[in-house]
């Protein structure tokens, strides 16, 4: 199996420091769907589509306020409305230790290890994590299709979706569906009963806004709401209170973000390779953090040995107990 970062940085260097090196690609293509996901979801978000695949997991989260009982959890937690920012870094951190380093690395597991303490401390349904997991399997591609530099070939499609499900496996999630498809179909049942307006879905919606407007200057905050209305799937708006974009609007906000994939695949502008190392982290500069240390402070952690891990282990098997 390849490793997620089986010397990448010497192979895929930039064909004159300036161009996309096309060996990425070749790679990916040479490798197994299924037995080396992580490795082509190593090469895809650390070399092919970086700030892509950032920007759709942002739009992935953003979606699950629709549904009420994830919204009404972190209402009630008061996570976004009192520690926007943190949230926000505490879960890209999270997320982006696995799939830089793989989920068998040490900070791969040691992060899934804390996702999974994180969430022992709340009752949540399994249905709800599996709608989660769906946006992160189904939003980056749809972005990529519409937006990137290049469209997601099959075999990437497959990777990334075998990639996954075995995240949601070793998040104990079960009866999690075995192909896109039936992924697809289970999460319009569970859009059906779920996606809806409520004060929680709004307030929670309005708190992100409100976190990705304060990385803009002031003069242009005001348009992160209507920009983002133009990215978000049509169904989601009525759920989280927000009304339709203009087609004017719409229509100039993805005609700017097609012009852009054009311009990036004449010339990429990212760090390449894009590793945590490299980005800004506004909550801990330096990237001075710890992984057992992300989330909130009740769920802060020594980092987990050998004898810690079955501990952990039946925190995660007791939330999906507990979930039904």
């Amino acid at each position: 199996m390849s490793t997620p970062d089986a010397g990448g940085g010497q192979r895929h260097r930039r064909l004159l420091g300036l161009w996309r090196n096309p060996s990425v690609r070749r790679e990916i293509a040479a490798l197994d769907a299924q037995r080396d996901c992580q490795r082509i979801v190593h090469l895809l978000t650390a070399y092919e589509f970086p700030a892509d695949i950032q920007r759709a997991t942002e739009l992935a989260l953003f979606h699950t306020y629709g549904s009420h009982s994830i919204s009404a959890l972190l209402d009630r937690t008061g996570q976004f409305s009192k520690l926007g920012q943190k949230r926000y870094d505490d879960t890209r951190l999270l997320i982006a230790q696995f799939m830089e380093s793989g989920w068998a690395s040490d900070p791969g597991q040691r992060s899934i290890a804390q996702m999974n303490h994180i969430h022992a401390h709340y009752r949540i349904d399994n249905e709800d994590f599996l709608f989660v997991l769906w946006t992160f399997i189904d939003f980056p591609l749809r972005w990529l299709d519409a937006f990137g530099w290049r469209r997601v070939t099959a075999h990437e499609r497959q990777a990334w979706f075998h990639y996954w499900v075995e995240i949601g496996r070793r998040m104990r999630l079960q009866h999690i569906p075995g192909s896109p498809e039936a992924f697809d179909a289970f999460v319009q049942a569970y859009e059906a009963r779920q996606l809806h307006h409520t004060p929680a879905n709004e307030r929670v919606a309005q708190a992100t806004i409100a976190i990705m407007a304060a990385w803009l200057p002031k003069p242009l905050r005001g348009a992160v709401a209507p920009v983002v209305r133009t990215l978000v799937p049509a169904r989601l708006l009525p759920a989280i209170g927000m009304h339709a974009p203009s087609p004017v609007l719409k229509a100039l906000v993805h005609g700017a973000l097609k012009l852009r994939a054009l311009a990036k695949r004449g010339l990429p502008w990212e760090a390449y390779p894009t590793m945590l190392a490299n980005t800004r982290n506004r909550t801990y500069p330096g990237q001075c953090y710890r992984i057992e240390e992300l989330g909130p402070p009740f769920a802060h952690r020594l980092q987990a040995g050998s004898e810690d891990q079955g501990e952990l282990e039946g925190e995660a098997q007791a939330q999906v107990k507990r979930a039904g």
